[in-house]
């Protein structure tokens, strides 16, 4: 897989990129992350990518021709799945949305910044708006790093325990049961018993009954689905 990350702040995620997960799956040659400097793409000579917006409205708009530039010039060196810009208003990112995104080939993440994009980028150039939660931040980056984190770890080989990338929290619609680890027992607070009896069937029973129960209190509306 292949993601095309486009930011005017391609610093701010050249850290992440290249550390934990998504540095293991680039090395395992499983993933690859290319970040762009829209700034690289525009023709003025103080490399703006913003004007201001027609009509008189306030906070300033990144422009369509930079954004066009740089993705005729991905799109000319191969074919994308998906060309998605992170936006306050596009679907609701989740978990089943990362397992779908983890099996396409390319992606092109374009990263929002100022008071938003020109709407003709959107109305031309993206098939995909996705959001990450109701609020707004000052740029789409860590958006965008969230996004590419939770597909990549996804893609089969990344993580080495498959299994436990596929119990994580959300995966059928729950939250997970709890997890302990050693000691048995600090301070008087015990591991439950059932799970240092060795039954695997009354350990899995347990962890379902503990998952449903979890997400009844905490998280109903999961279980609408």
């Amino acid at each position: 897989m292949r993601i095309d990350i486009i930011t005017v702040l391609p610093e701010m995620l050249q850290g992440f990129v290249n550390e934990s997960i998504l540095a293991r799956a680039q090395k395992k040659g499983l993933a690859e992350i290319c970040l762009h400097n829209l700034r690289d793409y525009t023709t003025d000579k103080w490399r703006r990518v913003d004007d201001y917006p027609y009509g008189g409205f306030a906070g300033m708009v990144m422009q369509i021709e930079p954004i066009d530039r740089c993705i005729t010039a991905l799109k000319a060196e191969r074919d994308y799945d998906e060309v998605i810009f992170t936006s306050p208003d596009g679907e609701r990112f989740d978990q089943h949305m990362a397992n779908d995104l983890s099996l396409k080939g390319n992606l092109i993440l374009l990263c929002g910044h100022y008071k938003g994009i020109d709407q003709r980028v959107r109305d031309h150039l993206i098939t995909r708006e996705i959001s990450v939660g109701d609020y707004v931040l000052t740029g789409g980056e860590l958006a965008a790093a969230i996004i590419a984190d939770a597909v990549v770890r996804i893609v089969p080989g990344v993580i080495s325990d498959e299994q436990s990338a596929l119990s994580d929290c959300f995966q059928d619609d729950m939250l997970s049961a709890p997890i302990y680890t050693r000691p048995a027992e600090y301070k008087g607070w015990r591991v439950p018993d059932i799970l240092l009896s060795g039954n695997e069937a009354k350990i899995k029973e347990w962890e379902i009954e503990q998952s449903l129960e979890r997400t009844r209190r905490l998280r109903p509306d999961l279980l609408k689905k």
